[in-house]
């Protein structure tokens, strides 16, 4: 059973930094790619960035590109997401999942940006 536990989040005034992690189980890490996701208050979930299985590629979307980077250690299950510069617009609830099966999110981790 594919298990996935986000941690980092928090409260952050603009133009700071966050560092969310996501520790994976229940499934071998290496083999799949990972996404991360998010949802801000009263909207849908949007996908924010992907990293394939041996982390030589990344990808994301235009609202987060220079100020967001996505990486992995397979060696400890774990997916990261480094975000700087981070606006108002950053707050959301954030989710990583397994290539973009959004079903096997966590239960995320909370990001607020605000003075």
């Amino acid at each position: 059973e594919v298990h996935l536990v986000e941690s980092g989040g928090g409260l952050v005034q603009p133009g700071g930094s966050l560092r969310l992690s996501c520790a994976a189980s229940g499934f071998t890490f290496s083999s799949y790619a990972m996404n991360w996701f998010r949802q801000a208050p009263g909207k849908g979930l949007e996908w924010i960035a992907d990293i394939n299985f041996s982390g030589s590629a990344t990808s994301y979307r235009d609202s987060v590109r220079g100020r967001f980077t996505v990486s992995r250690d397979n060696a400890k299950n774990t997916l990261y997401l480094q975000m700087n510069s981070l606006k108002g617009e950053d707050t959301a609830v954030y989710y990583c999942t397994r290539t973009r099966q959004i079903n096997t999110r966590g239960q995320g981790t909370q990001v607020t940006v605000s003075s």
